[in-house]
């Protein structure tokens, strides 16, 4: 999940963030853990406990998307525990809240580091406060996995360098694009399409770049193109002139909170040709905010669907349910799989060490999770499948699987 925003000014917090850095490391941890920024256990530390940071917005402006990959990961941890933890080793997940801001997730990646202590971490969930976070693990040798950091620069720089300690359990924007793209065309037969993207988002403004260069690619005509920025609340003037142009599809990637709103009043004006997203959509506040009803004739991607027939896939969702009372969604997914993938990197690397668990990770070939079989590409990307959900009286349906 991108984030909302410029991404150029994190620079500065990198910055900063490097001059502190090695004052933290000094201190002592207020958890008695003096073990050095590798993870790897010393005098203090427990060789009996792997600690994983879990840096994620477990409030502010999209904790639900945070707190979604928590919950999953608190799972995970507790199966692998059950099942006597990574070489009989127990995982202890330290949680922070980076409260959806870049300046706290650097803060949070500093402090699990450098007094913390952790072995990796999972980023937070949208691309900038992962951005925020990239610096630090570099510096640190610790690795840092996004569960749904989906912008190409959370690991690769513009420069085309790669950041090292930098991974993602989630597929990529472009590939999101590419699939919306290839399902208008494809499957509802769309040929003239517009786009109404999110203007102030990375996130929304790479969907529409990918999504449009492959609909011309497929034979397809972008008719119209509007943009909105983050918090706006009336939408009917430029949806007016969608509705006018004469779209038979409209792709809309952007976040739920304006994306609900946008549903609602487009149903209020008569539009009812075919709308989609990406996983920016996927929280139940969606629903709240378009209503069931309006939702009906719309699809996003996604990374999983809690209503696909794989055995594994319904495993994991039964298990959940007897836990929670709910169906997992894509977020409780990923962040289940992202400390699978950590725990699968420290059994092969043998250590807790930073650099022997990079390796691993940047290594890894043909691993079978929840949200798919991956193995890691150069750029620290998984090849993976992507779902195409169908939403039907408020509910996500499965429709089918892309593979990359």
């Amino acid at each position: 999940m991108a984030q909302k925003g410029s991404l150029k000014r994190f620079s500065s917090i990198f910055l900063a963030s490097s001059l502190i850095v090695g004052a933290l490391a000094g201190c002592s941890s207020s958890e008695g853990g003096t073990s050095p920024a590798s993870g790897g256990a010393s005098e203090g530390e427990s060789s009996e406990v792997i600690k994983i940071g879990a840096n994620l917005e477990l409030s502010g402006a999209v904790a639900s998307y945070g707190s979604s990959i928590a919950t999953g990961a608190e799972l995970a941890v507790e199966d692998i525990n059950a099942a006597g933890g990574i070489d009989g080793k127990k995982i202890e997940l330290i949680k922070v809240d980076n409260k959806s801001e870049n300046s706290e997730a650097t803060a949070a990646a500093i402090k699990l580091a450098t007094q913390d202590k952790v072995a990796a971490m999972i980023g937070p969930a949208t691309s900038g406060n992962m951005l925020a976070t990239v610096q630090i693990s570099n510096d640190n040798k610790i690795p840092v996995v996004g569960a749904a950091a989906t912008a190409p620069n959370v690991t690769e720089n513009e420069d085309g360098s790669i950041n090292d300690y930098a991974f993602r359990t989630c597929f990529i924007d472009p590939f999101q694009g590419i699939v919306a793209a290839n399902f208008a065309t494809g499957e509802l037969g769309a040929k003239n399409v517009a786009i109404y993207a999110d203007n102030s988002s990375d996130y929304a403004k790479g969907l529409a770049a990918s999504f449009k260069e492959q609909i011309e690619a497929n034979g397809g005509k972008v008719v119209a193109e509007e943009a909105y920025v983050a918090k706006d609340t009336d939408f009917k003037s430029t949806l007016t002139r969608l509705k006018s142009a004469g779209a038979e599809f409209i792709f809309i990637p952007g976040y739920y909170e304006e994306v609900g709103l946008i549903v609602k009043q487009a149903r209020e004006l008569g539009i009812d040709v075919p709308l989609m997203g990406a996983d920016g959509w996927d929280s139940p506040t969606l629903v709240e905010l378009a209503g069931a009803e309006a939702l009906n004739n719309t699809f996003i991607t996604n990374h999983y669907s809690s209503n696909d027939p794989d055995e594994k896939i319904q495993s994991f969702v039964e298990a959940f349910k007897a836990k929670h009372n709910e169906a997992p969604n894509a977020f409780h997914a990923l962040g289940y799989d992202t400390v699978f993938y950590i725990k699968d990197a420290i059994e092969r690397a043998g250590s807790t060490d930073g650099e022997a668990i990079q390796k691993a990770l940047a290594e890894t070939t043909d691993l079978n999770l929840i949200t798919g079989t991956f193995s890691v590409d150069e750029k620290h990307n998984p090849v993976k499948t992507a779902t195409v959900l169908e939403f039907v009286d408020g509910n996500q349906t499965f429709n089918s699987k892309v593979n990359p």
